[in-house]
C-alpha cells in the first residue's frame, strides 16, 4: 500500500503532558501575574500562530502531494503541538484558583507567594519565592507551592525553625525574613 493512504501515527503526539500533581483536595493557585501570562499565551497561540500555521498548511495541501510535502507535514505536526498547549492552558486555567500575594504585605508569616529568606545549621542562607505549579521557575530562585520546601516553609514566621525532611536526612531551617510584594495603588 502506498504511504498516501497510510494513517499518520499520532500516538506520540496525543500523549497529553500530566499536570503536574496536585495535593488531594487542593486549588491550583497562582499569583495574578502568573494568570495573565498564561492567558496572554493562550490567547497568542489562538489568535495569531494557529492561524499563521493553519494557512501555511492550507497553502502547502493546495500544491498536491502531502506524503513528500515538508510544508504540510511539519505544518500538521505543529498544528497537534499548538492544540495540544491550548487545550492543556485551558485546563489549567479553568482550575486556577487567583491568590494576590500582596494581601499579606507588612506580615511576618509565611503564605502563598512570600519571599523567604532562610538559613540552614550550616549557616547557608537561601531566599527563594513561593509561586504556584505553572509559574514556578527555579532558576529565578521560585519553587512551587507544593515543593518539600515550600511545604516545610508554609506558616512559619520570621525567627520560627522548621525541619526540611530530604533524602540525606532532616535540614533545620531558620526562616529570617519574610517580604510579600506591595499592593497595587488604587
Amino acid at each position: 500500500m502506498s504511504k498516501a493512504f497510510t494513517k499518520e501515527s499520532d500516538s506520540d503526539d496525543e500523549d497529553e503532558l500530566a499536570l503536574p500533581a496536585l495535593p488531594a483536595g487542593g486549588k491550583n493557585y497562582i499569583t495574578p501575574l502568573g494568570y495573565a501570562r498564561l492567558r496572554d499565551e493562550l490567547l497568542d497561540l489562538i489568535d495569531s500562530e494557529r492561524p499563521k500555521v493553519v494557512e501555511v498548511v492550507h497553502w502547502a495541501a493546495s500544491n498536491g502531494d502531502r506524503s513528500e510535502n515538508g510544508d504540510y507535514l511539519y505544518g500538521k505536526k505543529r498544528l497537534r503541538e499548538i492544540d495540544r498547549r491550548i487545550r492543556f492552558l485551558t485546563r489549567r486555567l479553568e482550575i486556577a484558583e487567583v491568590t494576590d500575594p500582596s494581601v499579606h504585605h507588612g506580615s511576618d508569616q509565611v503564605f502563598f507567594g512570600a519571599t523567604v529568606t532562610y538559613t540552614d545549621a550550616q549557616g547557608e542562607e537561601q531566599t527563594i519565592t513561593i509561586r504556584g505549579i505553572d509559574e514556578a521557575n527555579s532558576a529565578d530562585g521560585e519553587v512551587s507551592w507544593i515543593a518539600p520546601i515550600a511545604r516545610a516553609l508554609l506558616r512559619a514566621r520570621v525567627g520560627d525553625e522548621v525541619r526540611l525532611p530530604t533524602p540525606a536526612g532532616v535540614r533545620e531551617l531558620e526562616v529570617l525574613e519574610v517580604r510579600y510584594p506591595a499592593p497595587a495603588a488604587g
